[in-house]
């Protein structure tokens, strides 16, 4: 059960429980879920006691796990194994798309979220899984297919933030508008630090360099986009790039896919 509200900035707020990991009563291996969402949504941290394979058939959602950040979105999901602790966010418009996996009824894919690529054949077979009157031999069947093409992905939407008060600021201005394009040394005049402090600060938190941060929030934000059929053009100087082509050849260094693999149908 889960508790419904309205936070300080008009967006619904969902309380889910934190349960632990185990086994419990499901009527099949797999369960289905999706809802399509009238108003941006937040969830709180929370957890369950199964397996959850987390994608959108239309538009972009936010999963968060302590300071990691993935984008899930139609073609790219997000395995979150059983009693991990996470919280979330969906944009209105977005229809969500969960599996759920029986905790003694599979082995998981991995013990940590994972991205898992939504291949038109996975797709297929998880939109199978949904219809309840799907009869027994062909459900599983079916489950067994999708427990064979379930893998992770090598690509994924993950950002990590950093914490401390330092990078606070940083991390604030760039989060609110990606095109700010204030480089280093223009961050250690204005923090009264030195650029090569901001640097090694950045690489010892997030485990990369301000610029690939950057860029790794400039994709996020440009695939929530994307998902909702903004043209490239528009979304490359939305994000701080000065063309298309300059967006499109960071965004592939970033994701290694095109902006195109995000395009709304």
């Amino acid at each position: 059960m889960s508790a419904q509200g309205r936070g300080p900035t008009g967006r619904e707020l969902r309380v889910l429980p934190a349960l632990a990991a185990g086994p419990v009563d499901m009527p099949f291996p797999i369960l289905s879920w999706s809802e399509d969402f009238t108003h941006d949504l937040d969830w709180n941290e929370h957890s369950h006691p199964y397996h959850e394979l987390l994608w959108n058939e239309r538009g972009a959602s936010k999963a968060v796990v302590g300071a990691r950040v993935w984008t899930v979105t139609p073609t790219l999901g997000l395995w979150m194994p059983a009693g991990t602790l996470h919280s979330g966010s969906a944009a209105a418009g977005t229809r969500c798309r969960a599996s759920l996996f029986g905790f003694d009824a599979v082995a998981p894919i991995s013990p940590t979220p994972v991205a898992v690529e939504i291949t038109p054949l996975l797709r297929l077979l998880l939109e199978r899984l949904a219809d309840a009157g799907l009869p027994a031999r062909s459900r599983e069947l079916t489950e067994a297919m999708v427990l064979d093409v379930l893998t992770p992905s090598p690509h994924e939407l993950l950002l990590k933030m950093p914490t401390s008060e330092l990078l606070r600021p940083i991390a604030d201005a760039v989060m609110t508008d990606p095109a700010d394009r204030r480089g280093l040394a223009e961050w250690a005049s204005l923090l009264g630090v030195s650029a090569r402090t901001i640097s090694r600060a950045f690489n010892a938190e997030t485990g990369t360099s301000f610029a690939r941060w950057v860029a790794a929030v400039r994709a996020q934000h440009a695939v929530e986009l994307l998902t909702r059929g903004w043209p490239v053009e528009v979304v490359a100087e939305r994000v701080g790039y000065r063309s298309a082509s300059a967006f499109g050849a960071a965004f592939r260094r970033t994701t290694g896919l095109t902006p195109g693999a995000f395009r709304a149908p």
